[in-house]
């Protein structure tokens, strides 16, 4: 578990690290983060000028573009007490920070203060907020489903989550957990990886599907968004045949902040594949979808203005 921290106001100021897959691929999940936050009394904001966390440019070696990224991500969390993000690895790059640069480098400090205070959101909400704080929501909610949740790499092995959301998963009424088997093995996306090694990754979330389906869960949850569209993809051409025993894939804020009115993660992709029958269809679906995704930012703008 993460070390436990007392929040340094009653009203934390809070800056939401978006992550590039939640923004482009699955808003709601940063509307339902912001949803958990504000209900446990925080103040949020999403600064505009964030961007990528810098990780696919620090697995593959490319130090000096990654210390550009930091540096712009430092500039523009610098007035928040906390950095909360719905991703273990985005997290755990910021983690990383500090080592971008030397010593004499002024933002080597201020690397280091981020880090410190830059947290995955259910380690946040239950590490640092306390899980009183939400308990009272949680509880009202009813929520009949068998879950079965993913420990990504990141979020276990780098920020020890791995009580916290099962925790905050069990105060909500007729939510059941039944634990896969290997629940704490890579699911194959890791990122770049995939792309270096797609056969490997190939099979590694082949076995990780037999191990999704063998739960007997009816909803995949994870913290990560990645790991999680790399999961669904694989269960729904598993599948494709016997559609109604698909495992719906979701992630750990959506449950918790009761925003289950979307699709599953990858299943609207599914639809509108088979839906569109012209590429102006599918131009038109994906207009849509850009239109979602720039909401967020909208009410990102209109957060700074009153910030």
């Amino acid at each position: 578990m993460s070390q436990q921290h007392t929040p340094q106001t009653a009203s934390p100021n809070v800056g939401l690290f978006i992550t590039c897959l939640a923004d482009m691929f699955r808003p709601s999940i940063g509307f339902a983060t912001v949803k958990l936050l504000e209900q446990t009394g925080c103040r949020v904001s999403v600064p505009e000028q964030q961007t990528c966390c810098g990780q696919p440019a620090y697995n593959t070696g490319d130090r000096r573009t990654s210390a550009e990224i930091a540096r712009m991500t430092i500039d523009a969390f610098a007035g928040y007490e906390y950095l909360v993000a719905p991703s273990g690895s985005c997290v755990g790059m910021i983690k990383y920070y500090p080592e971008l640069f030397d010593a004499e480098d002024p933002y080597q400090q201020q690397a280091q203060a981020l880090a410190d205070r830059s947290y995955e959101i259910t380690s946040f909400l239950f590490d640092v907020i306390g899980i009183e704080a939400l308990q009272q929501q949680l509880q009202q909610l009813t929520i009949p489903r068998t879950v079965t949740y993913h420990d990504s790499c990141s979020g276990l092995r780098q920020l020890g989550i791995k009580q916290q959301p099962r925790e905050l998963l069990k105060q909500i009424n007729g939510l059941q957990i039944e634990e896969m088997t290997e629940a704490e093995t890579c699911c194959g996306f890791g990122g770049t990886f995939c792309v270096k090694y797609p056969e490997i990754s190939n099979r590694m979330v082949s076995n990780k599907s037999e191990f999704i389906n063998g739960s007997g869960a009816d909803t995949l949850v994870g913290g990560d968004l990645g790991c999680l569209l790399n999961m669904a993809g694989k269960l729904q051409r598993l599948g494709k045949d016997n559609p109604d025993t698909l495992v719906e894939a979701r992630h750990v804020v959506e449950i918790l902040a009761d925003m289950l009115d979307t699709p599953g993660i990858g299943e609207q992709d599914v639809r509108r594949l088979q839906a569109a029958s012209s590429s102006a269809d599918l131009s038109a679906d994906l207009s849509a979808d850009f239109a979602l995704g720039t909401e967020l930012k909208s009410s990102a703008a209109q957060s700074e203005t009153t910030r």
